[in-house]
């Protein structure tokens, strides 16, 4: 059949149309039975679909008849990886109406569960493995991708998926996660998003032993040989897909602020686990701020755990106090890190990481959470540890006792992972902590009153802070990117909000924070001048504009 324009949202682009059953086989053009009676006599599709045309609103009644019929979590996500792989559209039109009940499943928690089980519930294929097996052929692998107008690489080696740990070549549900959520909460277009899993062994001795395992069947390499595919890959991307930005998900910290620090300045690229998460959770002390009346130049905050998300976060929270007017030195001072070990102090200097190594302070070397909450008196506890339950009853009670409204964030996921649960923060500190977590917990009423737990899910910050980058065209993404970032989530609070104890907007406000998000981080890269595209008039209105909707195209 000869080309055929294309008519979406006033857009007009020239691409060739398949037709017949090729074209129902094309997530990202199939209609379903939303195709009309003069669309299927021009494209073949006549007899091959059932002869009533229903129109995608009767769609997506058939979609959550069938996802409400599922049985558990994970049949729902394998039911939503189903419908991404046949009708994209209706996929994100799906998530967008229904984002609350619909984010834990194609993320996080049951995201995590996927990837545990991914060899054994695998359907279709998405996006590209790497592996050390295709060393030197790395740019000609990528070019086997559909397009070479890519604009956002989430990339992963999977060893440390969620708080779950390595997870090897499975871990390649991350990316195709968080690409979903970069459509769905910021608008990219899923056909410039491209997910990849660099399958570099994994130490998963279940996994190794599976034989359903979907990766390569050797431990885990390290050093040079690591390094070595890690830079032929990030030079492939710039050769292949040049106008793209890569996003490091998932590494190990002995990787992860090694890679980070290596490219940051030379590629545009970011990592979501440190930078992402540092954002988000500094919105939601900004947004505590505004329920306490205090300054963040004037709090103290203790993190259970010493790994990327700590230190991130700890990095750009000293940046937001420097701003505040505190000398980096005493800004430091105002964040410690318990680790696996204890207290991270100048005495463990030579047993210490380096990532680790700004962060400790000369204090008394104690072993237990509790010890340092009473011998600090911190007005934040924030839980990226991975350590389920790690919050007590006990430790939860002292916070309370040292500060009229306690900081309680338990950020690490899936849920199974958090620290404490809301219901035991809100109970533990007789309704007075403000309380935030990784994964969801619904709202509850505790003695007559309602208290509505915050979400800190990077979900409010990378997808708009992408969608900023790849707009104006910016060659890299930097820490003010995120700083900027995180004040401008926190700002989308209400005060109603802020009544219940939410530190984070509701979801259904995705599409608004993302654009506002991505307006304030092209406005640092036309500042800083990174920005290649011409600066528009209006930036919120122009990221707008910007936005992918799932609209289905008409073909005339």
């Amino acid at each position: 059949m000869a080309d055929k324009y294309i008519r979406v949202q006033k857009k007009f682009c020239l691409r060739r149309i398949p037709t017949g059953e090729e074209l129902l086989h094309d997530p990202s053009l199939n209609k379903g039975t939303a195709f009309t009676d003069v669309e299927r006599d021009a494209l073949g599709l006549r007899g091959l679909l059932p002869p009533v045309v229903v129109d995608i609103e009767r769609q997506l009644v058939r979609i959550m008849e069938n996802f409400k019929r599922k049985p558990n979590d994970l049949e729902k996500f394998i039911q939503m990886a189903g419908l991404q792989d046949r009708n994209e559209t209706l996929f994100y039109r799906f998530i967008m109406d229904n984002i609350v009940e619909l984010m834990p499943i194609i993320y996080t928690p049951v995201v995590g569960q996927a990837c545990q089980k991914y060899g054994h519930i695998l359907r279709r294929s998405r996006g590209i493995y790497l592996s050390a097996n295709d060393k030197g052929h790395m740019r000609d692998i990528l070019r086997n991708w559909r397009t070479t107008e890519t604009r956002v690489i989430v990339v992963t080696d999977g060893e440390r998926i969620l708080g779950l740990g390595d997870l090897g070549a499975n871990g390649m549900g991350i990316p195709v996660g968080k690409l979903s959520l970069y459509t769905a909460c910021s608008g990219v277009d899923p056909q410039v998003c491209l997910p990849i899993t660099i399958d570099v062994g994994t130490n998963n001795q279940v996994l190794l032993d599976d034989p359903l395992y979907i990766g390569v069947k050797e431990k885990r390499l390290r050093g040079d040989a690591y390094d070595e595919i890690i830079d032929e890959f990030v030079w492939a991307v710039q050769d292949v897909f040049p106008r793209c930005v890569i996003q490091w998900e998932d590494f190990a910290n002995l990787n992860a602020f090694r890679v980070l620090d290596k490219y940051r300045d030379q590629v545009c690229s970011f990592n979501d686990d440190i930078q992402g998460t540092a954002g988000v959770t500094l919105s939601g002390i900004y947004s505590s701020m505004r329920i306490t009346g205090g300054t963040l130049k004037d709090q103290k905050i203790v993190f259970l755990g010493g790994g990327s998300a700590a230190v991130g976060i700890s990095n750009l929270i000293v940046s937001a106090m420097i701003a505040e007017g505190l000398s980096e030195e005493d800004a430091k001072r105002r964040c410690w890190m318990v680790d696996s070990k204890g207290l991270v102090v100048k005495s463990r200097l030579e047993s210490l990481q380096p990532h680790k190594l700004g962060f400790a302070h000369e204090h008394e070397f104690l072993t237990d959470l509790l010890s340092v909450i009473n011998d600090l008196k911190p007005t934040a506890l924030i839980g990226v540890s991975g350590q389920p339950q790690a919050f007590s009853e006990e430790i939860v009670k002292a916070m309370a006792e040292i500060n009229e409204r306690p900081l309680i964030f338990a950020l690490s996921n899936p849920t199974s992972k958090a620290e404490c649960t809301a219901e035991q923060a809100y109970t533990w500190s007789g309704g007075r902590a403000i309380y935030a977590s990784g994964s969801p917990f619904d709202p509850l009423e505790i003695d007559g009153k309602k208290f509505v737990p915050g979400q800190g899910n990077n979900a409010y910050v990378f997808p708009g802070v992408g969608l900023g980058v790849i707009s104006c065209g910016a060659t890299r993404v930097t820490d003010e990117m995120f700083f900027e970032a995180a004040k401008t989530l926190a700002k989308q609070v209400t005060e109603e909000e802020l009544k219940d104890g939410c530190v984070y907007p509701p979801l259904t406000k995705i599409r608004e924070v993302s654009a506002a998000i991505a307006a304030a981080v092209a406005e640092v890269a036309y500042k800083r001048g990174l920005a290649t595209v011409e600066r528009p008039d209006n930036m919120l209105e122009f990221m707008n504009d910007q936005m992918y909707w799932p609209v289905y195209p008409t073909y005339a």
